[in-house]
């Protein structure tokens, strides 16, 4: 059996955003299976990361930010601003998509792991995720 279906995400600020239970909820008519997510977009990112300590939702953006700073010389395409390019190229090297079991309804995920959408713009708008779900 394969399902597919789009979730979209309100706006959020720039940051590092867990937003499992959003697509934890959407998991549903298999019970062991795959669940792939695949964001619609290039100036954000999707990654599996420590859901615990909010501490490493701060550090990841900081280092993100000290990696490939806004306004930085080098970039020639500017036309949405400082901080377009930055996103598209932080979208590079974090990715679009993830990869996921599902057992017993639920996505498998480890004890200390969630799904994250990475913001990378300052003023964005809703964010879409297209859930293809295979399996029994």
């Amino acid at each position: 059996m394969t399902f597919q279906r789009t979730i979209t995400l309100p706006p959020m600020p720039r940051g590092v955003h867990l937003i499992t239970k959003a697509i934890q909820s959407e998991i549903r008519g298999i019970e062991t299976g795959i669940a792939h997510l695949f964001l619609q977009h290039t100036s954000a990112s999707l990654a599996l990361n420590e859901n615990y300590d909010p501490d490493v939702r701060r550090d990841v953006e900081t280092f993100l930010r000290s990696l490939i700073p806004d306004g930085w010389s080098g970039f020639r395409h500017t036309l949405e601003g400082p901080d377009d390019m930055p996103a598209h190229m932080k979208n590079i090297l974090i990715g679009s998509s993830l990869t996921l079991p599902v057992t017993n309804g639920r996505l498998n995920l480890g004890t200390w792991q969630g799904i994250y959408l990475l913001e990378h713009r300052e003023h964005a708008g809703s964010r879409r995720i297209v859930l293809t779900l295979m399996g029994e």
